[in-house]
């Protein structure tokens, strides 16, 4: 492969809702580029991008996977993204490696409540963004009810720069706003696309649409404006010219029609990612810190130092660690000696490669923009940049965190000890992942869907089985009102004996606060040097809760007299005297249990609002309101997320499979005293 000038590319992330055609639409794009000798589909598992045996043996992306391809003198690179709620976060932390985000709308289902969030993940980047309507030959596909859909959600900015000729299964092309040209196919076939004159039927309408593009195109260059005025019009290249420059300014965000399982209209939409999408230049300057934490800014040119940031991890148990990134300012190749900026480690890249899928391919260099892979990096990890002494430090986006825990068990007890170090290996790819042990290992994650996965890779990548117990809801408890309590421990056996005594008050935090200790000891009471046994013994005896084995959050505890013995004291009396004063302050200060509430986001078809509203009444949600668009309604709701364990079955039954939703953690709420009551009793019986 020959090396690519900064100016020769294009970097997108393909985004988008579940099941709106990204992987399909990217497999159509490298057949039509050449890059690929088959139109490979999802439901064959033989798509590029799509390798792994989860993904195939499920249907859906899982992880971002990029891939390139050259086009007309162009490399294009793309990184395709799992568009289901449980996985989307590899779509947030690819983002930034992107300079425009190709969101993928089907033309059936409309906008998501997922293509909302990735619209988010680009404009929080600076991103540009182009809109593709995906699967224009599928039953019931619109084009007008789709950007309608979409104009109403992200502005009237989102403008067609192509009109589908023909729709559902006699789509077979596009007409181009700004050539006024029909472009037929190319087809699965792969043979070119054909031009030609607009279709008779279509030429009023094609009109009024480069019309409507022209102005808004001329409305966001003063230069261009004046030329309008003046003119009337825009020449094809003035409008090209302006269109790449609003694109790059996000002021304009081109819409096209395309189906990549019948291969139409890529052609179209390639030769647009080339004239419209702006190269790694078009976003100004790489922005980052400081070794001390100030902005920065530097210019993305091959000349500059080098910096390289990582936007993820692959944890592969054959060849290594592999680290996918993109070269922010500067130039690399192999054995360039780079320090990582983030951790302060030092070391050689070794071999540079670029990555389609699953396959590399080892390059002599790659300039600023480009995106590739280092194998085998010791101690770098997703978000961390590496550089010259003089590079700048890119900081990783914010990951959520875990909404659902599971517990689990090794099938083998052999494989108790592989466990802890396979799931580390997975967690350096995948952040949204957390473990723990809590009296039982526990597993938690961003949702049932991604603990599956997670447990079928430590199968498949690790040969490490595990039992999976029903879900774990992180309940919590916390006291309601302020108590003074009283430890005293006191051993005496032969030799020296344990004493320690302390007076402990409690009061409660704000929802939030978690823990405070404080110490109020005057007159020398306790000793200096016991106030952190204290504290620790407070800090364990909370973790093990009180009412039902759950930790105990949300207060301040402050030490304020005591009495110790010259002999006989000891830290670990001073703990256990601790421990003492936790479980008489909770006989005092009204503990209760309090539940995690999600944030929930569903969006459903509108024939299925009411039996959606109906079904999560019955769970315990609270709709905090309702938004219509297009024929969806987006449904605003929080719910206990002990009721939303086994949501995703029933919105799926409910809506035919035409639902989707997303929740997030918002905050704990008191458990109901009868709720409360049955988990008390439940922790009880187990503990008799």
């Amino acid at each position: 492969m020959r090396d690519y000038q900064t100016a020769e590319l294009r970097n997108l992330a393909v985004v988008g809702h579940g099941t709106s055609g990204k992987t399909t639409l990217v497999s159509a794009l490298l057949y039509a580029a050449g890059a690929v000798t088959r139109l490979a589909r999802v439901e064959d598992g033989n798509t590029t991008t799509d390798f792994e045996e989860d993904e195939i043996e499920r249907g859906i992306s899982l992880s971002a996977a990029p891939t390139h391809f050259d086009w007309n003198g162009v490399k294009v690179n793309l990184v395709d993204t799992p568009g289901y709620s449980n996985f989307l976060t590899e779509a947030k932390l690819a983002m930034p490696v992107a300079d425009t985000a190709l969101i993928s709308v089907c033309a059936v289902d409309g906008v998501g409540v997922n293509t909302e969030r990735v619209w988010n993940f680009a404009e929080e980047n600076g991103a540009a963004a182009i809109f593709a309507v995906t699967r224009m030959d599928r039953d019931r596909a619109s084009f007008e009810r789709t950007l309608s859909s979409m104009q109403e959600t992200f502005g009237r900015t989102a403008i067609p720069v192509q009109l589908p000729i023909g729709s559902e299964s006699g789509f077979s092309g596009v007409v181009d706003l700004i050539t006024m040209k029909a472009i037929s196919g190319p087809g699965p076939d792969g043979r070119g696309a054909k031009t030609g004159d607009v279709p008779a039927e279509l030429q009023e309408q094609a009109e009024a649409a480069r019309n409507e593009l022209m102005e808004m195109i001329a409305e966001s260059d003063e230069e261009l404006l004046d030329r309008f005025f003046s003119e009337g019009e825009l020449t094809s290249e003035e409008m090209i010219r302006g269109l790449r420059t609003a694109v790059a300014a996000r002021s304009i965000f081109p819409v096209v029609a395309v189906t990549g399982a019948q291969n139409v209209g890529t052609t179209a939409l390639l030769d647009l990612i080339v004239a419209a999408a702006p190269d790694p230049t078009g976003r100004g300057p790489a922005r980052g810190v400081s070794g001390d934490g100030e902005p920065v800014e530097r210019e993305v040119d091959g000349g500059a130092p080098a910096s390289v940031y990582v936007y993820k991890t692959i944890a592969d148990p054959f060849a290594g660690r592999l680290s996918l990134f993109r070269v922010m300012t500067g130039t690399v190749g192999p054995e360039t000696q780079l320090k990582n900026l983030t951790t302060g480690g030092t070391g050689r890249t070794g071999g540079v490669h670029v990555v389609n899928g699953k396959a590399m391919e080892a390059v002599s260099k790659l300039s600023a923009g480009d995106l590739g892979c280092f194998a085998k990096l010791r101690d770098t990890f997703t978000g961390d940049t590496l550089g010259t002494a003089d590079g700048i430090r890119f900081v990783r986006p914010e990951v959520p965190h875990p909404v659902i825990s599971f517990a689990i068990e090794p099938k083998s007890r052999g494989d108790e000890e592989k466990i802890s170090q396979a799931l580390q290996r997975l967690r350096e790819e995948d952040l949204t992942l957390k473990f723990e042990r809590d009296q039982e290992l526990l597993l938690s994650g961003t949702g049932q869907l991604h603990i599956e996965v997670v447990v079928s890779r430590l199968k498949r990548k690790f040969g490490v089985e595990v039992d999976l117990k029903p879900p774990r809801v992180p309940y919590r408890e916390t006291i309601t009102v302020t108590a003074e309590a009283h430890g005293r421990h006191k051993k005496q056996t032969g030799g020296h004996g344990q004493f320690a005594d302390c007076h402990v008050r409690v009061e409660p935090l704000e929802r939030g606060g978690d823990f405070e200790f404080a110490s109020a000891v005057v007159g020398g009471a306790i000793p200096r040097q016991f106030i952190p046994a204290i504290e620790k013994g407070f800090q364990e005896a909370r973790q093990k809760g009180y009412l039902a084995g759950y930790p105990v959050v949300d207060f301040k505890a402050t030490v304020f007299d005591g009495k110790f013995h010259t002999v006989d004291s000891s830290e670990i009396a001073f703990k256990i005297a601790a421990s003492l004063a936790f479980k008489d302050a909770m006989s005092k200060c009204r503990p209760t249990l309090l539940e995690p509430i999600m944030s929930v986001v569903i969006t459903v078809p509108d024939e299925n609002t009411g039996d959606v509203l109906g079904d999560l009444n019955s769970r315990r949600g609270r709709t905090q309101g309702m938004d219509r668009k297009g024929s969806q309604t987006a449904i605003t709701a929080q719910a206990p997320m002990a009721e939303m364990l086994t949501y995703e079955p029933t919105l799926t039954s409910l809506t035919g499979g035409r639902g989707g939703f997303h929740m997030e953690f918002s905050h704990y709420d008191p458990v109901p005293g009868n709720l409360a009551k049955a988990l008390i009793e439940a922790y009880q019986s187990r503990n008799d």
